[in-house]
């Protein structure tokens, strides 16, 4: 166990200040790629030019769904070819540049495979639903897409720890080594109001220097996961204050408040995009909503709607992480472990404490790591 470390490193802070400023670069341009190649299918007619040319060599009396999965693949692998050397360079290069990273490259590969296998494996079947609402209820769809949407990601939210997570990393129960450890988070758990099946760790170090901990699941599949980087270089005590963040969000009700936001969300998103189909449909040559032609359309829609609502998104989420912080320092009553976890996890996962006002707003998720730690600096048992 490495000692706590209290003041910020200067140097950490600059390499993290330039890897920001670098990935905000890479996100814009792939955000702009994003926008020019959906377009180009668009102003070209390529989008009809692809599914006719499918129909008329492949499935001139096929299924609809067929249809539109060869469709979905004509639009999505040249994508994924033109966006591969900017993954491996955001992905692999980039990190390890900056002493991030402690992947192989055939480790990175592999990620990808299963990355590609598992978003295939949930994609298609939401793809194939998008559509046949569509097909058969033309006037509704989009409320009833809604709300299939909304549930498959209730469902996903409780099964993730136990079908996807071990698909990546390996989870293994916290041994008797950190008995007082478990003990420890066990009673925070219980204090919290919440059952949770055990405490385990996963292997980060395989893949990065970076720590986190997390509360996953929800019911009998909520589980408490420690990263192995977390449990080499903190505290037990910086451990604790980090894992009753997460508690904090379930007392807040977090899950189930984000759940209903995104249900919000959802139904706006997929409303604004029937009214789009509906006038833009004949102009841009779709035979009907339900033409697969009309994929590149509902791309643009859909990214420019997360694109807008992101900082609105984002207020909501650093909200209730300042509410979450909030419950941590309550219920530990350890300010300076908490400030210490905070200025740990700036140093070690290379992320700016003190970004600009304007990088905030925009695209972060939760508060500046700097306000996080002069938050619990100046915490008084009073604030409890």
């Amino acid at each position: 166990m490495t000692e706590a470390a209290l003041d910020l490193d200067p140097q950490r802070q600059a390499r993290a200040r330039e890897y920001a400023r670098v990935r905000r670069r890479l996100f814009a341009l792939q955000l702009g790629l994003g926008v020019i190649y959906l377009a180009v299918w668009l102003a070209t007619g390529w989008h009809v030019t692809l599914r006719a040319s499918i129909e008329f060599n492949l499935l001139a009396t096929g299924p609809w769904w067929l249809l539109l999965l060869f469709t979905a693949a004509g639009f999505s692998i040249p994508w994924s070819l033109i966006t591969f050397p900017l993954g491996y360079y955001a992905g692999f290069v980039l990190p390890h540049r900056y002493e991030l990273s402690t992947q192989t490259i055939g480790g990175w590969i592999l990620d990808r495979v299963k990355g590609f296998a598992v978003s295939a494996a949930l994609g298609i079947p939401l793809l194939l639903v998008l559509y046949a609402l569509i097909r058969g209820a033309p006037e509704t769809w989009w409320l009833w897409t809604a709300a299939v949407y909304t549930l498959f990601g209730a469902v996903l939210t409780a099964l993730a720890p136990v079908l996807l997570m071990p698909i990546f990393y390996k989870l293994v129960p916290l041994g008797e080594e950190h008995q007082s450890l478990i003990e420890r988070l066990l009673r925070l758990a219980e204090q919290a109001g919440t059952h949770v099946r055990g405490v385990y760790t996963f292997d980060m170090s395989r893949r990065t220097k970076a720590a986190n901990a997390a509360l996953v699941g929800m019911g009998r599949t909520r589980r408490i996961l420690l990263g192995d980087t977390l449990l080499t270089e903190f505290s037990e005590d910086e451990i604790e204050t980090v894992l009753a963040h997460e508690l904090g969000h379930h007392v807040h009700n977090d899950i189930p408040f984000f759940m209903a936001t995104q249900t919000a969300f959802n139904f706006v998103a997929f409303f604004l995009a029937f009214l789009s189909l509906n006038a833009l449909a004949a102009p841009l040559g779709l035979r009907s909503s339900a033409d697969p032609a009309g994929l590149p359309l509902l791309g643009l829609l859909f990214g420019a709607f997360g694109l807008i609502t992101m900082p609105l998104t984002n207020a909501i989420s650093r909200w209730r992480e300042r509410m979450a912080d909030a419950y941590a320092l309550a219920a530990t009553r350890k300010p300076e472990a908490f400030a210490q976890a905070m200025t740990r996890l700036a140093n070690q996962n290379l992320a700016d404490a003190n970004p600009e006002r304007w990088v905030v707003l925009l695209l972060h998720s939760h508060p500046p790591l700097r306000e996080r730690i002069a938050r619990a600096e100046r915490w008084s048992p009073g604030e409890a």
